[in-house]
């Protein structure tokens, strides 16, 4: 029987996910070079499925005590990469990575490591 991964280390899996993706990415500053290459949008999207199946399982009492976070689009955009993978559009995976992918990062460490609460 597999142990339950609580949700911060849940957190920590979608960090690390995070982290190959920015590794995966280094120099890659342009759409068309992203597209061009197969090998690194595969391993981005996957990535991309784990992040958002670390969400799917994170328990629903940390998802609505931390709505800061859009945990539906991440979730949402999870099926749509494992379900629905016939009809991804890179482009949209760029702007994702480009756009949203930053601000995420900053989230998770932060639920990773919240301020000390006062006494």
């Amino acid at each position: 029987m597999r142990d339950k991964i609580n949700d911060q280390a849940r957190l920590g899996l979608m960090l690390e996910a995070i982290g190959n993706i920015v590794s995966f990415m280094n120099g890659t500053y342009r759409l068309e070079d992203f597209v061009a290459d197969k090998m690194l949008c595969h391993a981005v999207v996957y990535n991309l499925q784990c992040i958002g199946e670390n969400v799917y399982k994170l328990s629903r009492e940390f998802i609505a005590s931390h709505n800061e976070v859009d945990w539906p689009s991440i979730e949402g955009l999870r099926h749509v990469l494992v379900h629905d993978y016939y009809t991804v559009n890179l482009e949209r995976v760029w702007y994702i990575l480009t756009d949203d992918l930053p601000l995420l990062t900053v989230q998770v460490k932060a639920l990773l490591n919240p301020p000390p609460q006062d006494p």
